[in-house]
């Protein structure tokens, strides 16, 4: 396979486990980037911006995500069989913008914990050259795990700002919680930047890079050396010790970098001080985590809490914990417990009963993060596919989407999941009508075929159909 010959090495998955982003190039011949921007150009000025169907509107951006040295770059982050999901947005920087403030992209209307464990990527995919004065994407390097930073506004911020610049064709694939920004532009030049996002669908069972060495290398400048080093083992198939030198206490430290260095250095004596501290921090800060910030312009998750990803790094440690957890107290500290459960993944297997249970909870952010949870857990968790299918009915949008990208992960290969599943092809949410058409796909039967065939034929996208040519 071609896009094997072009998968990270070693050193460029530390980089983007440290620094998060990595840049890779998608080489065509002659002029294919500028035909791209000509059509940008062209679909923009008549048309106006298309939002997602951006894709299907100009077709030759999907071959540069299907060309080798993408691919083989979101293989190596994402593993084999990563999914595109169908957001996606050319954002375009007019020459004398200001640019914008420091923000986060929300998991596109959901609102998901921002796990360490790196499930989800952005890239950015320039048509056209980029200097440092077009107002190139700024990120700053190695924030990507921080919540806080010292200002939004770009003139105030005091972190280290890198624009990612580059030739047409350059792809920059970047963490999903980097903080981010379009930068003032100061040229002369219209700069187009396409941005898509994708998803694993699977956890790792083995480095799905181009690995030599087995053990994460330390960086010279990363603050936080065991939080990279769990996030290398995780993406090795593998669980990661702690040297157990922190308390359950040091999560409370004023610096986040020391909170976050304290989550990965915890032993498993610290599992009950760090449930009841999950939960009287879920049940004080539940309306905070809800609200709409810099952070998570759509709001957040009651489960976005220190405790959460501290718990989950300690995986089958403090799996008995979290499962009384669960049961038990009031909503915010068991939608809290399903989130760790749900980071912990495959290791949670044992929790699958508590959230098959969880997704008839009276509190939609439990079945929401339970939904959620199974999904990950993935395979292991196949016996629940029916209860998904129904909580694909849910009156509650999120806890619909999350039941039906959690199916997709598993879907075998059963007649009797369909009906239920097809009813969601006619969902008021574009993206719960497409996790439920990935669930038909992967299901794969000739009924469940059929059943998305039958709802994409009427909803085909011509892509030669315009304002300028109607029929």
């Amino acid at each position: 396979m071609e896009a094997e010959k072009h998968l990270l090495s070693d050193a460029e998955m530390q980089q983007f486990i440290a620094q998060g982003y990595v840049q890779v190039q998608a080489n065509f011949p002659g002029d294919f980037h500028a035909e791209v921007c000509r059509q940008i150009d062209a679909v923009l000025e008549a048309e106006g911006n298309p939002g997602n169907n951006i894709a299907p509107r100009i077709p030759a951006i999907a071959e540069v995500f299907a060309h080798p040295a993408v691919r083989g770059a979101l293989t190596s982050i994402l593993g084999a069989g990563y999914l595109m999901h169908p957001h996606r947005y050319c954002h375009l920087n007019s020459p004398g913008s200001d640019g914008q403030s420091w923000h986060k992209d929300d998991y596109i209307f959901d609102q998901n914990i921002r796990y360490h464990r790196c499930r989800w990527v952005m890239a950015f995919y320039y048509p056209q050259d980029v200097a440092p004065d077009m107002g190139p994407t700024g990120v700053m390097p190695g924030r990507q795990w921080y919540n806080g930073i010292s200002n939004a506004d770009p003139v105030r911020a005091t972190e280290t700002e890198l624009g990612l610049c580059g030739p047409a064709g350059t792809v920059s694939i970047v963490n999903f919680d980097s903080w981010h920004r379009a930068t003032a532009n100061r040229s002369d030049k219209r700069r187009y930047m396409l941005k898509y996002q994708f998803t694993r669908m699977a956890e790792p069972e083995a480095p799905a890079w181009n690995n030599k060495v087995p053990h994460w290398q330390s960086l010279d400048g990363d603050p936080h050396p065991e939080l990279s080093r769990h996030v290398w083992d995780w993406l090795c198939g593998r669980s990661a010790a702690s040297n157990g030198s922190a308390r359950w206490e040091d999560l409370g430290a004023d610096s986040e970098t020391a909170r976050l260095q304290a989550a990965y250095n915890l032993g498993g004596d610290q599992v009950e001080g760090l449930i009841e501290n999950m939960q009287s921090q879920a049940q004080a800060q539940a309306e905070t985590n809800l609200a709409h910030s810099p952070t998570n312009p759509q709001g957040g998750n009651p489960g976005e809490l220190g405790p959460v990803h501290a718990l989950a790094a300690l995986g089958v440690e403090a799996l008995d914990g979290l499962l009384d957890a669960a049961q038990q107290g009031p909503w915010p500290g068991r939608a809290a417990a399903m989130g760790a459960l749900a980071t912990m993944g495959k290791e949670a297997a044992a929790a699958v009963p508590v959230l098959q249970a969880a997704l008839s909870d009276d509190a939609m952010w439990v079945r929401r993060n339970a939904a959620e949870a199974l999904g990950i857990i993935g395979s292991a968790a196949v016996s629940t596919a029916p209860d998904l299918a129904r909580a694909m009915g849910d009156e509650v949008e999120l806890v619909r989407r999350n039941a039906a990208f959690a199916l997709s992960k598993m879907a075998p290969p059963d007649d009797e999941l369909v009906p239920l599943v097809a009813r969601a092809l006619a969902d008021p949410n574009r993206y719960t009508r497409y996790c439920a058409s990935t669930a038909l796909r992967k299901i794969g039967t000739a009924q469940a075929r059929r059943a998305l065939i039958e709802a994409l034929e009427p909803a085909r996208w011509c892509a030669i159909t315009s304002s300028s040519t109607n029929y």
